[in-house]
């Protein structure tokens, strides 16, 4: 394909390093957002702005709900409508202003704010949010047809997104040091300026260097047909159902990781230094991913991956307190495929589109894309009920005096339920139905679908008949 400045890009050879990181780079403001939304702004606007716990927690619960009914909608939307720029970066574009002028608000709000101000600026930024990660992802599932080297897409998307969360992560430090009079205020303030200089800069970096693949226009299908081509859709059910019990696993350790360092390891400041370290190891290892997936297949290495979760999760319950060179360790351990799943995931749901579009004729990518964000947040928003039921079942008090009993416990329930839920990941990946080979029969007969369309398009063009109405043989 022929980009607005007369380059091409290679629908069969390997992606360039360059190409790759023009198109991941939008993914680490992504991400450097993401992270603030779960651990910093809850407690700024519930504590320093004085709106309480109960109305700060019930907002961002139903603003995560309404993310999951924008996800569909807006997925729906980026499959649906193409311009010369071609199918997704528009919608990233777009996305931009929607997000720059509402991390302004939410970010630097004014020094007294309501409930109302709250709502309404936390739910547009969650649309452009949605827009442009949705977009983003798709874009990527499309950059190349090939099996592995959708791997490779995804995980470069994965390393910046860790990398995001990793310099989001070292500016509360740098403002502490500082020790400003309003520390809080400052910190939040800090990762806000860095995803408003830092997301035009990329956006536009990826714009301009990386161009879009062309799509086949999308043939229109029934819509009982299409729901039912997505119910019946064996690998898109495989797909969505770990995605969604991996959700839950992965928001039961984020939401109780405070609670279990701090209290039961006795971690104090070096709380933070597990999380650096989890998630530098992530970043480390994707490539040794990317290597084991090309051996054994996408499907069975993130099964593979899910069972090393199940496997090294419970060294947390070894751990002594206060000994934070022993709990770094585990949670390096622990990093070591942190981004697997969810980078094999997203090159996964890639294959289960091509899938969906040999049976449908249509290329609904957008819309499968939002469906794995949705079970993930669905499963996340499960988590946080879940986690603070257990707390309470078992008598935690946060920020108060617990017995040794009540830590244990602390332990068992942070460790064995996400511990059981890896296994059961691992148990429902190892059956997907499509490998390497069959991915490879599906972008055959898609390929050659574009050839016929082709074809027919220069016959009507020049009157001559098309190879396949001139041998007889109807199209595929």
């Amino acid at each position: 394909m022929t980009t607005p400045t007369g380059r091409t890009l290679d629908s069969r050879g390997p992606l360039t390093r360059s190409t790759l990181f023009a198109f991941a780079l939008p993914a680490a403001p992504i991400s450097a957002m993401g992270l603030p939304l779960v651990v910093h702004l809850p407690p700024f606007y519930a504590g320093t702005l004085g709106l309480g716990l109960t109305v700060v927690g019930t907002i961002f619960m139903l603003a995560r709900f309404w993310d999951v009914f924008t996800d569909p909608v807006l997925g729906i939307l980026s499959d649906k409508f193409e311009t010369r720029w071609g199918r997704r970066r528009h919608w990233i574009v777009l996305s931009v202003p929607i997000m720059l002028v509402s991390v302004y608000m939410i970010f630097m709000p004014p020094v007294a704010v309501t409930a109302v101000y709250l709502v309404f600026w936390l739910f547009v930024l969650y649309v452009g949010w949605t827009l442009l990660t949705i977009s983003h992802m798709s874009w990527g599932a499309e950059l190349t047809p090939d099996y592995h080297e959708r791997s490779r897409v995804q995980g470069a998307r994965e390393i910046a997104l860790i990398l995001g969360m990793v310099f989001v992560l070292t500016l509360p430090v740098l403002i502490e040091m500082t020790e400003p009079e309003n520390v809080a205020s400052a910190r939040v303030a800090s990762m806000g300026w860095f995803v408003l200089i830092l997301l035009p800069i990329a956006v536009g970096l990826a714009v301009w260097k990386v161009p879009e693949r062309p799509t086949k226009p999308p043939v229109h299908v029934p819509f009982k047909e299409a729901v039912r081509a997505l119910v019946s859709s064996r690998p898109l059910q495989v797909v969505l159902a770990a995605d969604l019990i991996g959700g839950v696993s992965g928001g039961l350790v984020a939401s109780m990781f405070l609670f279990l360092a701090e209290d039961a390891l006795k971690l104090g400041q070096y709380s933070s230094l597990m999380l650096l370290g989890y998630f530098l190891s992530g970043v480390g290892f994707i490539p040794l991913m990317l290597w084991i997936s090309r051996r054994l297949g996408k499907h069975k290495t993130a099964s593979w991956s899910a069972l090393f979760n199940a496997v090294t999760i419970p060294l947390i319950l070894i751990i002594p307190p206060g000994q934070p060179l022993i709990a770094l360790g585990a949670w390096v351990l622990l990093g070591v495929n942190m981004a697997a799943g969810p980078f094999l995931f997203r090159s996964i749901m890639a294959d289960v589109a091509d899938h969906d579009a040999v049976i449908t004729h249509q290329q609904r990518t957008g819309l499968f894309y939002s469906m794995l964000t949705s079970t993930s947040k669905f499963g996340a928003a499960i988590a946080i009920f879940m986690a603070y039921t257990l707390l309470d079942s078992i008598g935690f008090k946060a920020g108060a005096e617990n017995t040794p009993e009540v830590l244990d416990s602390l332990r068992a329930v942070y460790v064995w339920p996400a511990t059981i839920i890896s296994a059961a990941v691992a148990a429902i990946l190892w059956f997907y139905p499509i490998d390497e080979k069959r991915q490879e029969a599906n972008r055959a007969i898609l390929e050659k679908r574009g050839l016929e369309a082709a074809a027919t398009a220069i016959a009507a063009r020049t009157g001559a008949p098309s190879d396949a109405q001139s041998s007889g043989v109807p199209a595929d």
